[in-house]
């Protein structure tokens, strides 16, 4: 069984979202704090559109905690929509080309596209946010760290040398060059190139995608599974992020550039890990072995194999479409009279890449809490830290 489950509910233009969370264990101090300054970075980056400015989304929560610490029973909150008109808004009769917008009513056998576009609006991840803000605040209890940054936008892509010195410092300097970044990158010389492609596009009235990156530090080995299909951790991050509007790519490590590359060019060797200073150590936090005997010499895999973490930094690019909402439209058939149209324009993003990487950071820290409940779980903080204390011991001895 997951060690966690979660739900969400609400549409784009409706009274709000709600989410639920279950499983989390009691005894977590949360900080709400944590939790708004996420939807914050959400709603930020170049490029966004003018609803950014009229949603200040913060957190209402409804049940969970007492004191400021977690019950062990669901959490459940509440984001309210200042625009909420669902009831007076106008029903669209041309679907957009690459939204949801027809299948959706092929699906459900109407004309009713606002039945469609509402819930199928990228809306709806704020709650993922939230939800995925205190699935980091557990992880973090235990010295885990899940970071996103924008590699690419718009066919401009940041320099892999700057990349690997920001996760060669410390994760506060890390932190703060993507938080002085409009586009969440860790490459500052990269900021003028995003941004000149992004005002093209305006003036183009067109629209741009990208790339993110998400790295988790200081994963213990064994999360996942390999004996069941649907279970492995490869599977269910992919998954995850898929579930994401408007993700088109996934990759682990090397990904697709490991099909062009012979076997001795894309495994891992094994070796034995430098001497440690104890499970735990600053050391093991990059994966460096400090979990145990051994490490991996390079991390092509990008932290998994066989479906499980192997101790080493976990390292997904996901590729972001352009928003499919184009200012100067795009050739579309009114349903009603069957004539061929332009779709009509609604308010939208330029880019959305830096708050999509907001979003895949939330969602692989959900599941990566939840497969660590799975390995460690218990109905308290204090049975999760007896069990991976007890782990850690273990670990030394294989």
């Amino acid at each position: 069984m997951r060690g966690l489950r979660w739900t969400t509910a609400g549409e784009s233009h409706g009274q709000g979202l709600v989410g639920v969370l279950e499983g989390m264990p009691a005894g977590l101090e949360l900080s709400l704090e944590r939790i708004d300054a996420e939807l914050a970075r959400r709603q930020g980056g170049y490029g966004r559109s003018p609803r950014q400015r009229i949603e200040k989304d913060r957190i209402e929560l409804l049940s969970g905690t007492r004191h400021g610490r977690t019950l062990g029973s669901p959490l459940a909150f509440r984001l309210k929509n200042k625009d909420h008109s669902i009831e007076k808004l106008d029903v669209p009769t041309t679907p957009r080309p690459g939204h949801a917008d027809l299948a959706g009513c092929q699906r459900l056998g109407s004309r009713d596209i606002r039945a469609v576009l509402e819930r199928a609006s990228a809306r709806e991840t704020a709650a993922r946010v939230a939800l995925g803000s205190m699935a980091r605040q557990l992880l973090e209890a235990f010295d885990i760290e899940v970071f996103a940054h924008v590699v690419a936008l718009g066919g401009e892509e940041a320099c892999p040398t700057a990349l690997d010195a920001a996760f060669d410092a410390a994760g506060d300097e890390r932190r703060a060059i993507r938080a002085a970044s409009a586009f969440h990158c860790l490459d500052p010389d990269a900021e003028r190139r995003f941004r000149e492609r992004v005002d093209r596009a305006a003036e183009e009235e067109d629209s741009l995608g990208g790339v993110f990156e998400v790295r988790a530090l200081g994963l213990p080995p064994g999360l996942g599974t390999y004996t069941d299909p649907r279970e492995r951790l490869t599977a269910r991050l992919g998954g995850a992020l898929f579930s994401i509007p408007a993700m088109k790519g996934v990759e682990f490590g090397l990904g697709f550039a490991a099909a062009a590359r012979p076997g001795s060019e894309v495994h891992d060797a094994i070796e034995l890990a430098p001497s440690a200073t104890g499970p735990g150590a600053a050391q093991g936090a990059r994966g460096t072995g400090g979990f145990g005997r051994f490490r991996r010499a390079s991390n092509r895999a990008g932290g998994l194999e066989g479906g499980m973490t192997t101790g080493e930094p976990l390292v997904v690019r996901v590729a972001m479409k352009p928003i499919p909402t184009l200012r100067r439209g795009m050739p579309t058939v009114d349903l009603e009279t069957g004539e061929p149209v332009q779709a009509v324009y609604l308010r939208s993003d330029v880019t959305a890449v830096p708050a999509a990487s907001v979003v895949g950071e939330a969602v692989l820290a959900l599941e990566l809490a939840g497969a660590f409940l799975e390995t460690f779980g218990g109905p308290s903080m204090d049975a999760v830290r007896a069990a991976w204390e007890a782990w850690r011991v273990r670990v030394q001895e294989v």
